[in-house]
């Protein structure tokens, strides 16, 4: 790793050349919408519009979870939004989500949909709306979700910043990779504390504080974020996370609500839009017929 050559900023920073790195093309000071463009809307109350990131991993688990506790009403249709394609940028789904990241939800299941953005923000909508996977006693909730909001904070050292240096910048710089790799090591290891003493993060039973932190920390350990980096990190050694990891990837809904929106990898993981049970079985990549 070398260091880049020393940059003094101006006084007043100016946007003008493009940032560099894998998503130069879809980084801009400025929000609002740059094209026209409206959602589809399916067959289901609650619509997703989403890409299978980490953030996006969040909200398709949680509804295929839902779904496994028998509430009917968690059915959705999961939309494909290419964010290499700026199609976040679209008037429609700036509508949905003004901060133009994916995954955004609109429930249409009453009278008047409802808008839901920010990944937490939608765990936190379902889990209150169905009465699941979120504790009923008031130091059970609180502890969920203290560690709910710690994703939250935590994942953009791991993701914007120890993943964007190791895997994404155009240029290796020392400082930025060591300081991130410290950060995300050191968070790494309050989980694998925290799980030495607990069979789910936030305690006995799983909540949505695990369906947040998993797709970050679980695929982290797993070997699934960036390249090489659970080798750079030692992730092997935090024992308690891996066997968290593990528990959680043996769960169905977990397999299931992994591939949608995925558009990456083996074609059998790869679901692109979800609009009914049955797609994880017809419309997975590996079965659908090539184009042309």
């Amino acid at each position: 790793m070398t260091e880049t050559t020393a940059y003094t900023p101006p006084k007043v920073w100016t946007w003008n050349k493009p940032s560099g790195g894998q998503f130069a093309n879809i980084n801009r000071p400025v929000s609002g919408p740059t094209h026209e463009k409206e959602l589809p809307v399916g067959k289901h109350p609650l619509q997703l519009y989403s890409l299978a990131t980490p953030n996006g991993q969040k909200v398709t688990i949680m509804l295929e979870e839902l779904l496994a506790l028998g509430h009917k009403g968690a059915e959705y249709d999961a939309w494909l939004i290419k964010i290499g394609d700026g199609e976040q940028f679209g008037s429609g789904f700036v509508a949905v989500n003004p901060n133009s990241k994916i995954p955004a939800l609109m429930d249409r299941s009453g009278a008047k949909p409802i808008r839901v953005f920010e990944s937490g923000a939608i765990l936190t909508y379902l889990a209150e709306k169905f009465g699941a996977l979120l504790p009923a006693d008031p130091a059970a909730r609180a502890e969920c979700f203290s560690w709910l909001f710690w994703q939250m904070g935590s994942a953009p050292y791991l993701g914007g910043g120890f993943g964007h240096f190791y895997a994404y910048a155009p240029t290796k710089i020392e400082y930025a990779i060591d300081r991130f790799s410290m950060e995300t090591k050191r968070q790494l290891d309050v989980l694998d504390k925290r799980l030495a003493d607990n069979e789910y993060i936030a305690g006995p039973d799983y909540t949505i504080a695990d369906i947040a932190i998993f797709p970050w920390y679980g695929g982290l350990v797993k070997g699934w974020l960036y390249g090489d980096s659970a080798t750079f990190l030692s992730a092997h050694e935090y024992k308690h996370v891996n066997r968290w990891a593990d528990q959680l990837l043996a769960r169905p809904a977990v397999k299931r609500g992994r591939i949608v929106n995925r558009v990456s990898g083996d074609p059998k993981s790869q679901l692109h839009e979800r609009h009914d049970a049955s797609d994880f079985e017809t419309k997975t990549q590996d079965k659908l017929a090539p184009a042309g």
